[in-house]
Parts: structure tokens; sequence; C-alpha cells
């Protein structure tokens, strides 16, 4: 019998960004976590899980997508009790929130 993996909040931090490193902004071939569109991720004692997110423009004609798979795929890890997506545009993305790596590979360093 395949025993089930006990998450605590650290060890599901861990797996949400591992997760959330699958999902690409459908315009710039990027995860989501490297492109810094996610700002926050907070797990609580029970395993809820709440991401504050960004797109790279208000008006993404995306956002609506990569939301949903944000929701669904967070929410496939196991023990999670919920997931919650907050978009903010406050502040505003940039592309200084892209990482050091990602910088590199797009020829910005």
């Amino acid at each position: 019998m395949e025993e089930t993996l006990k998450h605590t909040p650290e060890t599901l931090r861990d797996a949400v960004i591992g997760v959330l490193r699958t999902i690409y902004d459908p315009e710039i071939p990027v995860n989501i976590y490297e492109l810094g569109l996610v700002y926050d991720i907070d797990i609580d004692t029970e395993l809820n899980v709440r991401i504050t997110m960004t797109m790279t423009a208000p008006d993404c004609p995306e956002a609506e997508y990569m939301l949903r798979d944000v929701r669904e795929m967070v929410g496939y890890i196991s023990g999670v009790k919920s997931v919650a997506v907050e978009l903010t545009f406050d502040p505003p993305w940039t592309p200084d929130k892209l990482s050091e790596a990602t910088k590199l590979d797009l020829g910005m360093l």
C-alpha cells in the first residue's frame, strides 16, 4: 500500500511552488513563478492555500484561464484543503520582478 504524503505548511509551500513552475504565461515562454506574477503564497495550519498574484497587464486576455489553472493545479496537490487565488495589480507587474535566471534566459542581463 502506498503511503500518503503528510504535508506541513512548509513542505506544502515547496509543492505549491513546484506546481506554479509548471504553469506558463501563454504570451511569454516563462512560468508564472519565475515571471514574478506570484506575489504571495499563504498556507494555514489546515493546509488552505491563498495565492496573491498579478498579470503582466491588467487587460491580459488569458487571465481567467491562468487563474483557473492555478486553482486547479494547486488543488490537485495531496493534502490541500482549499485554494483561493486573489488577483491584484498593486503593485503593478514590471520586468524587474523576473527572476535573475529568467532575465539571463531572455537576454536582459
